[in-house]
């Protein structure tokens, strides 16, 4: 089910920096979150397992059943939206997972995804939303009033769009560090193939062509790329955001569904 993976020299320059006692595993089947008994096999590989707990009241009445799980005791690893690399610090030393999915992507595109992953582990950031938003979660549910898998979705990317303002300044280094330079040509070029679906977004939206779910997850994957963003979404792409984190996101909800709504 795992295999250690080998680390190219750039990538494994960006672990050393950044997260040295990282682990990083090819898993050999796909998932959005690993089964409880494969995730306990992880335990074979590293020292402690230490599950997550978050308590009940973060969770709106009708949060989805993964996110209940997440919140609770059980060892979860791995939810909806987490892409092709994922990474965790429930176990000690901490993991990096890398999917089967990404075969088939472009090993450039895959160096940085696992660079990626390196520098927000080294961020020490909560892994995943709820850790993010905790209690002001039900917040956020409030505001978005749009069922619970879409305020999943919409939490998911706001938090990855506020990761993606602590990241992008590394990534901007790596054109300047001669070890690098294939990893900072990585990160450019995924951003320049998502400026043309990133400008469509708000006629996209108004045609009723794009879910606004969807466009937030597509805005905000975009804000690691310094991608200039339409309305709503440029207001995301602040130094507020970045410093006021969950509070800026929940009052950036309210407005903008109000403004949705009228």
């Amino acid at each position: 089910m795992f295999e250690t993976r080998d680390l190219s020299s750039p990538v494994e320059a960006v672990r050393d920096e950044h997260a040295p006692d990282a682990l990083v595993i090819d898993c050999e089947r796909d998932f959005e979150t690993l089964p409880p008994a494969q995730a306990e096999d992880l335990g074979l590989l590293v020292d402690r397992l230490d599950p997550v707990n978050y308590p009940d009241a973060w969770l709106p009445e009708d949060a989805p059943t993964l996110l209940a799980r997440y919140a609770s005791s059980d060892l979860t690893i791995g939810m909806p939206g987490d892409g092709s690399v994922v990474w965790t610090r429930q176990t000690d030393p901490p993991i990096v997972l890398v999917k089967p999915r990404v075969e088939g992507s472009p090993d450039p595109f895959i160096e940085f995804l696992l660079a990626e992953a390196f520098v927000e582990l080294g961020l020490e950031t909560p892994e995943h939303f709820l850790g993010f938003f905790e209690e002001q979660y039900v917040d956020l549910d409030r505001a978005v009033e749009r069922g619970p898998n879409s305020t999943y979705q919409i939490a998911a990317a706001l938090y990855d769009g506020w990761l993606g303002l602590q990241t992008r300044e590394t990534f901007a280094t790596w054109h300047d560090q001669a070890d690098r330079t294939v990893l900072g040509d990585s990160w450019q070029d995924a951003g320049t193939r998502l400026e043309d679906r990133v400008g469509e977004l708000s006629r996209a939206v108004a045609r009723g062509d794009t879910d606004f779910a969807d466009a937030t997850e597509l805005a905000c994957a975009a804000i690691k790329h310094a991608i200039e963003l339409p309305a709503p979404f440029g207001a995301l792409d602040t130094d507020a955001y970045r410093h006021h984190g969950p509070e800026y996101a929940i009052r950036w909800a309210e407005k903008t569904f109000d403004a949705l709504a009228e």
